[in-house]
């Protein structure tokens, strides 16, 4: 199939874009930027989709669309800049939706994230997992959040209101080699992973919050397996993507030191943003499907710590 990719320059759309490659179809990717691997060896365009115009020319001639594009980041990033943020993903997914719609697109998937909850239901580490009919009433993280529930919104009227077909997915802490770790844009995992690489043994590394906060993480090729299972399903409603295995980021921690091979001490700072304190999904529609994660936590962040370290050109 003519296959779209938007978000081709950045962690879950070039992984998926690469996926689908490696399947036989004629992908092209959109990004702002090239992968970090330099222009990659399919058709590649650079485009800003927060301008009509580029989203009506990424997708002509596709027949399926993968929306991973979104101005969006670690908790750091996530918890400043709400209005820029949310104008930002709001301008990008009403352009593409639109665009994809108006050129014939048969299905479209969307990105979504699992900030959508309400923050009233994930106020405890030990939480109940999360439904995917969890997210009414409204009270997800200011900025991005409110940002991917509209897009989802959207999605649903798309696929209700024209002929085009739409999928979402809701992202659990996807994490794997290619994913930011400095520069403000990590996340949780992938910080830890560069932390733990710079430190000695017996370091002490800088922990954000007091280390009880629950989540749910998933490495990168479940994911994308995921998302292909939602694209060929006949679910219209979002879908969980998680392991649904909750871990605090203390025992986190202390699994990339065991992966280490280091004693390692933490601090923790309760000055700066945590997030919410449990967020877990419940699986139980991903797993109607099929799936299952092939991963276990320990193996990748293993594979996700050696990486990081690779990276920074850090020893052994």
């Amino acid at each position: 199939m003519n296959i779209v990719v938007t978000g081709a320059g950045g962690f879950v759309g070039s992984h998926l874009a690469e996926r689908l490659v490696k399947e036989g179809h004629d992908v092209k990717g959109v990004s702002l930027d090239y992968p970090d691997g330099g222009r990659p060896d399919y058709e590649f365009l650079l485009l800003d989709l927060r301008e009509k115009d580029a989203c009506a020319f990424a997708v002509r001639r596709a027949e399926r669309v993968y929306h991973a594009a979104a101005d969006m980041g670690g908790i750091g990033y996530i918890t400043k800049d709400h209005a820029r943020i949310a104008h930002n993903n709001a301008l990008i997914d009403l352009n593409m939706l639109r665009a994809a719609s108006e050129a014939g697109v048969k299905r479209f998937w969307y990105a979504g994230a699992a900030c959508v909850y309400p923050s009233f239901k994930q106020a405890q580490p030990d939480i109940p997992p999360l439904k995917e009919t969890d997210d009414i009433p409204a009270d997800p993280e200011p900025g991005y959040g409110w940002a991917k529930l509209f897009g989802e919104q959207m999605c649903r009227y798309y696929g209700e209101e024209t002929r085009m077909q739409t999928r979402i997915t809701r992202f659990f802490n996807v994490y794997g080699p290619g994913a930011a770790f400095d520069g403000n844009r990590e996340k949780a995992l992938m910080a830890l992973c560069r932390k733990v690489a710079l430190a000695k043994d017996g370091d002490e590394i800088e922990v954000w919050g007091d280390g009880q906060q629950v989540r749910d993480f998933t490495y990168v090729t479940d994911a994308m397996d995921a998302v292909i299972r939602v694209m060929e399903s006949e679910i219209r409603t979002p879908v969980n993507v998680g392991n649904s295995s909750p871990i605090t980021i203390s025992a986190l921690v202390g699994l990339l030191a065991k992966i280490a091979g280091k004693e390692i001490r933490t601090r923790f700072d309760l000055s700066k943003p945590q997030g919410v304190r449990g967020r877990v999904a419940d699986g139980t529609l991903l797993r109607s499907l099929g799936w299952a994660p092939q991963v276990s936590l320990e193996e990748g962040v293993r594979h996700s710590y050696e990486w990081v370290r690779n990276e920074m050109g850090v020893a052994v």
